[in-house]
């Protein structure tokens, strides 16, 4: 299975999200196999000054960064935005055989920060931005995604507010949740695999905003005040959106997505 922390066996990159960064991790992303005697030796001047620390930090896309008097020739990280059909792993290798992002991805190096299970679809985020995805994935900084989800039966009020409030899931409650009934079925690409109907049971969609990512969550929540999870489309992660993405294609992030992203993070 794919490991994102496991980064010794492939380049280095610089962070376009994360702001100020390590020198010597600026040095590795532009190729240089000894960044602490680079930095030892007075090779390496950030905005005409010249620094020597190991715990020196520049941001790339802000400041002047030279070696032996030459800008500094980073490579940067990358970023990708996909939508993950029905049906598709979220990692690249499956030893069972069943589609994954290789299927649909050719760009060697880039992992999800953050899942989705097989039967949900929706937003991917790939990089190769070690920081961005422990930033996104580590429950503590709380940044929110958001969902589509159908629901059987009709939720009450009252099983709204519960989800809001949050529910008991394997024996942990759920942090505060933005939950909103919608008037009607949103615009969404038919799924490949219709969802199990039953003409008795009517069903509603939920507009769901997390600020953790627990294992199945959504489905857990709604199941528990009684209302099970037919179809989970991830539609934003914090300031990116799904829309304009069909079902299997992807797009790199723009300049104004990192901006939003940094934004978000407390770097912009």
């Amino acid at each position: 299975m794919d490991n994102p922390t496991a980064r010794a066996s492939r380049p280095r990159c610089a962070s376009r999200v994360a702001g100020r960064q390590l020198l010597s991790v600026l040095l590795e992303a532009a190729g240089i196999t000894d960044p602490a005697r680079a930095l030892r030796e007075g090779r390496v001047r950030v905005n005409g000054r010249r620094v020597f620390g190991p715990s020196a930090r520049a941001d790339p896309l802000k400041d002047a960064i030279t070696l032996d008097e030459k800008p500094l020739q980073v490579r940067f990280c990358r970023y990708l935005l996909f939508h993950k059909p029905y049906g598709v792993m979220s990692h690249f290798t499956d030893r069972q055989g069943r589609p994954t992002l290789s299927d649909y991805i050719p760009v060697v190096g880039v992992y999800a920060a953050g899942r989705l299970d097989q039967d949900s679809e929706g937003l991917l985020l790939l990089t190769d931005d070690g920081w961005l995805i422990h930033r996104l994935t580590e429950p503590r900084f709380g940044h929110p995604r958001t969902y589509l989800v159908q629901v059987e039966r009709m939720p009450s009020e009252e099983a709204l507010a519960t989800l809001r409030r949050g529910v008991t899931v394997a024996g942990r409650r759920t942090r505060p949740a933005e939950v909103a009934l919608l008037p009607g079925e949103p615009d969404l690409p038919p799924r490949p695999v219709p969802i199990r109907y039953r003409r008795s049971v009517p069903t509603a969609w939920l507009r769901v905003t997390l600020r953790e990512g627990r294992k199945r969550q959504v489905r857990r929540m709604t199941a528990a005040v009684g209302h099970p999870t037919l179809r989970l489309v991830r539609v934003g992660i914090g300031p990116l959106r799904l829309a304009g993405l069909e079902p299997g294609r992807w797009r790199e992030l723009t300049e104004e997505d990192l901006a939003a992203l940094r934004a978000m993070v407390g770097t912009g």
